[in-house]
């Protein structure tokens, strides 16, 4: 696994904690704020992915 997604999972992680949280209280901004870590955190691991991908075809 490559440290990148390892940060996207916890990214991802924080993000929906912080979107459960916004939804419980009714606070808009932290649900939006939760959906933008849920994607940067996507979106950091599918590069973590590519990234150990490539490392691994060159081993070969």
């Amino acid at each position: 696994m490559h440290k990148d997604e390892m940060k996207g999972a916890a990214k991802e992680a924080r993000g929906n904690v912080k979107d459960a949280i916004g939804k419980v209280t009714g606070d808009a901004k932290l649900r939006a704020d939760g959906a933008a870590d849920k994607l940067e955190g996507r979106a950091q691991k599918a590069v973590g992915k590519m990234k150990g991908a490539a490392r691994d075809a060159l081993k070969h």
